[in-house]
């Protein structure tokens, strides 16, 4: 087990480039098992969690090489379609991703539970819905398993229950190695969803809509192999926008795609956070007074999350540690998982003045003067709101549990360093 000891009070500046969309990368590498042919992956962060689907992969015969830091060549010519190893599946939720790519390519599949961040309950039921829709049995309790029928998948109207990200997924591929058309509708649409449907569609099957709710997709008896280079992360684009902020640094972050950032900016403006877009660059300007803006009439303000292209859940932990450091009162309103917000307890005990209403609602009061203390990451994103609160704070803060981090974020602390940051990993 390893820590991070940071030394906070110090305002990060500089420059630094986005890393590949995790959320992207896991769902691309599950693809790769709907051709025998190469699939090449260029901006893969190095991860844990992409490190964990690579490991999965391997286990049933995926040829797996890293051609470059950030490039992985995968070959599923050789995969063999056995129950996966519950272990390696535990390690990560995305795990699940591999279900609808075997069910398209082999017509069954056995599936252990996944693991993953326990911030709430996490349904599989979208997942299943859209599989039943694609002529699928499904049975099992802990296990879950797939059955196609023995003529296959068959091309149908799928309607998500909700829009899931990853049941979106699964059903993309599902659906893409599937002769006919289908048509997804409540679809999800995040960047990470509009990154698959495009690699899928470069790999033949044609997709419609990408970036809406409603995806028609032209299933092929046959994909081929592809080269794609995934999206830069606009989550962790985010989450160095707050470091800035909450430090009161200048940092000008590379090579981001702005369209995939309208509401986080637009919503990190009620908490004072001024940034600009240049080119493919976006600037945080230095020494920020954060100043919460009220809504009309003086009401308190709130940040609220939800389907794309909505306010991301993910940054929810983030924009409760940006809003300590800022003038006034906010509620963040995180709707999805009843967990997520169970860590703001650690910044209670940094100083932080927030009220917990319920599992979903907290209100802030800032600015506060944050102090070091000793405190645990639960999941990657609290895990990461805890950091930007060490390094706001004065004094020295120790984080355990980082290999929660290291699940979202890689060599956080050697890219941490790069900019000024006073912080060492070492061993418990």
């Amino acid at each position: 087990m390893q820590k991070f000891v940071i030394q906070g009070g110090v305002p990060l500046s500089g420059e630094i480039t986005a890393a590949g969309n995790k959320n992207a990368a896991l769902p691309i590498l599950a693809a790769c098992l709907l051709t025998e042919e190469v699939v090449t992956i260029a901006n893969v962060p190095r991860i844990r969690d992409t490190e964990a689907q690579l490991a999965l992969l391997e286990s049933i015969g995926v040829e797996v090489e890293w051609v470059e830091e950030n490039t992985v060549r995968l070959c599923a010519r050789e995969v063999e379609n056995k129950a996966l190893d519950e272990d390696l599946s535990a390690a990560i939720r995305a795990s699940f991703l591999l279900a609808g790519p075997l069910l398209a390519r082999f017509g069954s599949v056995e599936m252990p539970p996944p693991g993953g961040d326990f911030i709430g309950r996490r349904r599989l039921d979208a997942h299943l819905d859209a599989f039943r829709d694609l002529g699928a049995r499904v049975g099992g309790k802990r296990w879950i398993e797939l059955q196609a029928p023995p003529s296959g998948l068959k091309a149908a109207k799928i309607f998500m229950d909700e829009p899931s990200v990853m049941g979106t997924e699964n059903a993309l591929m599902a659906a893409a190695l599937t002769e006919g058309t289908t048509v997804i509708s409540n679809a999800a649409s995040e960047p990470h969803v509009q990154d698959l449907a495009l690699l899928l569609d470069q790999m033949g099957a044609k997709i419609e809509g990408i970036g809406s709710n409603v995806m028609t997709v032209h299933g092929q008896k046959k994909l081929g192999g592809t080269e794609f280079r995934v999206s830069p992360d606009h989550i962790e684009i985010a989450s160095f926008m707050a470091l800035a902020a909450a430090t009161g640094g200048k940092l000008r972050i590379k090579e981001v795609k702005a369209s995939d950032l309208m509401m986080i900016r637009r919503q990190f403006r009620r908490l004072g956070l001024q940034s600009v877009i240049e080119g493919t660059d976006l600037i945080v300007p230095p020494r920020q007074e954060l100043m919460i803006q009220p809504d009309m009439g003086g009401a308190i303000p709130k940040i609220e999350d939800g389907p794309w292209p909505a306010f991301p859940a993910d940054l929810t932990s983030i924009a409760v540690a940006l809003a300590t450091k800022a003038h006034g009162e906010i509620l963040i309103f995180e709707k999805m998982f009843e967990n997520r917000l169970f860590f703001v307890d650690k910044l209670v005990a940094m100083g932080a003045k927030i009220t917990l209403c319920d599992p979903h609602r907290v209100i802030i009061s800032g600015p506060t003067d944050l102090h070091g203390e000793r405190v645990d990451s639960p999941d990657i994103r609290a895990g990461m709101a805890m950091l930007i609160a060490a390094l706001a704070a004065e004094g020295k803060s120790e984080i355990g549990n980082i290999r929660q981090i290291d699940r979202g974020y890689e060599n956080i602390d050697d890219r941490l360093r790069s900019l000024g940051a006073h912080i060492e990993r070492v061993d418990e």
